[in-house]
């Protein structure tokens, strides 16, 4: 079984270290085994890999490819604000950290 609050540390640490494949691995180890789930926290994750891969596609110059991703993330990027979780203080912490990064990128 995968430790849910590590694997949302990890990939912390990765999207301020810049490793956003490594975040995306992160999560997708979470969300994976449950993608199958009807469950707003499992589209959350989600949303979460789709903004580390939008993030990666950006650094590799593929820009429209990050922005299509980009729109994924937005689809899910309010369940923040509505769901019911134990890890709900590490989410807000992503949606933070995404958003932080994201002005990076913005020249």
């Amino acid at each position: 079984m995968i430790e849910h609050k590590k694997q949302l540390d990890y990939f912390i640490q990765n999207l301020r270290s810049g490793n956003y494949y490594d975040a995306h691995e992160d999560l997708e180890l979470i969300w994976f085994a449950r993608r199958f789930e009807n469950s707003d926290e499992i589209r959350l994750i989600k949303g979460f890999i789709n903004a580390s891969v939008s993030f990666e596609l950006y650094k590799k110059g593929k820009i429209e490819q990050s922005k299509k991703v980009w729109g994924n993330y937005l689809k899910y990027k309010d369940l923040t604000d509505c769901i019911n979780s134990p890890h709900l203080e590490k989410y807000h912490l992503i949606r933070d950290e995404i958003d932080r990064v994201k002005k990076s990128f913005i020249k």
